[in-house]
């Protein structure tokens, strides 16, 4: 395994280990401080070997076979190049809201582990401060959610345009990109942060079995509602009785759950 050369001051292997072993222990209160904020390239690659060795001794078996992979990618790619050809006119209205309120790129991008642990590069349209992602070390200790995943209804980083497009879901359009490329699928688990990876337990680890999608269960039943273990559950749930018939079905409630803007925050 690589050797990670820095992360905040100095991260080694056995730091990693350390701080998802302390997560062993189960606990339903929220992550106020996360050991690892920042990493590196080859502590990207150290995480990511960590979660795939975790993954082989997985009793999780994902459902579907070649065929359902198959037709899988072909509805991700037609779907997503429709939508993205219509969003030019509507994504540049937001963008430039964007740049009115906030000076700077409009567009954010942040690591995200997908299936196996490979990390990838997930885009938003910008919803936070230009240096939200520096400015979270002061905010961390404010964790609303009860368990890993970090949610704050009072995030001082959230700009004035930026509470209407995550209460909308506006944020997510650009995934759709993301989707086109491959790195993730329209339905599956959402991509956690490696900061929340490196904390998991090897069963909360099993949501990287399959490919990260725009949407999965838990956000047509609640999203940020939903405590961190059902969420857990509930991707489990879907890795193990996925098919084309129920991706369609969750599409079809999460455009519900948008329109509510159920859970959203």
């Amino acid at each position: 395994m690589p050797n990670a050369d820095h992360i905040n001051l100095r991260l080694s292997e056995e730091d990693i280990t350390e701080a998802a072993l302390q997560s062993l222990q189960k606990t339903n209160q929220s992550v106020t401080e996360y050991p690892i904020l920042e990493f590196d390239e080859n502590a990207l690659q150290l995480l990511s070997a960590g979660v795939h060795e975790t993954l082989q001794y997985s009793s999780v078996k994902p459902a579907g076979g070649k065929v359902y992979l198959a037709s899988k990618r072909i509805f991700d790619i037609l779907v997503s190049l429709i939508v993205l050809l219509l969003l030019p006119v509507p994504m540049g209205i937001i963008i430039l809201l964007i740049c009115l309120e906030d000076k700077g790129n409009p567009i954010f991008s942040q690591i995200r582990l997908t299936e196996d642990g490979r990390p990838f590069r997930m885009y938003k349209l910008r919803s936070m401060c230009m240096d939200a992602e520096k400015k979270f070390a002061e905010v961390q200790r404010e964790n609303q959610s009860d368990g890993i995943a970090f949610k704050s209804e009072n995030d001082p980083r959230i700009t004035k345009i930026g509470k209407f497009i995550r209460k909308t879901s506006i944020d997510e359009l650009p995934q759709f990109w993301n989707v086109l490329r491959g790195d993730m699928s329209l339905i599956g688990p959402r991509p956690p942060l490696p900061r929340e990876v490196v904390l998991y337990t090897p069963e909360q680890m099993d949501r990287l079995l399959v490919k990260g999608g725009l949407s999965c269960i838990c956000q047509t039943e609640g999203r940020s509602d939903m405590e961190f273990d059902k969420w857990v559950e509930s991707d489990i749930r879907y890795i193990k009785t996925r098919s084309f018939r129920m991706d369609i079905s969750l599409l079809f409630k999460t455009a519900g759950a948008v329109i509510q803007r159920k859970g959203a925050k």
